[in-house]
């Protein structure tokens, strides 16, 4: 009876702790040092900073976890985490998405102001070749 169960394995839980800590604040200074060298601009990296925070507080605060996953209805924290990371995904997918329509229009706008453009040159030069050639004349 006081033998371990063949699958018991001793956890230090506190060394993935810390892996956690160290991998938010890695996440953290990469996206400010994006934004710092303007690789990224401050307005796109707001969920990415965002998402950082989050993870950093969860990592350090893990009754937080315990708390939002009691919250959230979800029996193992750590799946309340995947479920948190999934819906920021989301976001910045939604957020990507609409950033990408409004480039396609600003786009097709351009596109269209170049060939009105284009035209109007075009019309230009066949005037000013037709007085050029009535001031040979």
């Amino acid at each position: 009876m006081g033998e371990k169960a063949p699958y018991s394995i001793d956890v230090n839980i506190f060394k993935m702790q810390y892996i956690a800590i160290f991998g938010s604040v890695v996440l953290l200074i990469f996206i400010l040092n994006l934004i710092r060298r303007k690789r990224i601009k401050e307005e796109y990296s707001l969920l990415w900073l965002l998402l950082s925070i989050v993870f950093l507080v969860f990592s350090v605060w893990r009754e937080g976890l315990d708390f939002i996953s009691r919250l959230m209805g979800v029996a193992y924290p750590p799946a309340a985490l995947f479920l948190i990371l999934l819906m920021a995904i989301f976001m910045i997918l939604i957020q990507f998405s609409i950033i990408i329509s409004k480039q396609a229009e600003n786009n097709k706008n351009l596109t269209q102001e170049h060939g009105l453009l284009k035209f109007d040159h075009e019309n230009l030069q066949k005037r000013v070749k037709n007085l050029e050639d009535k001031l040979k004349e």
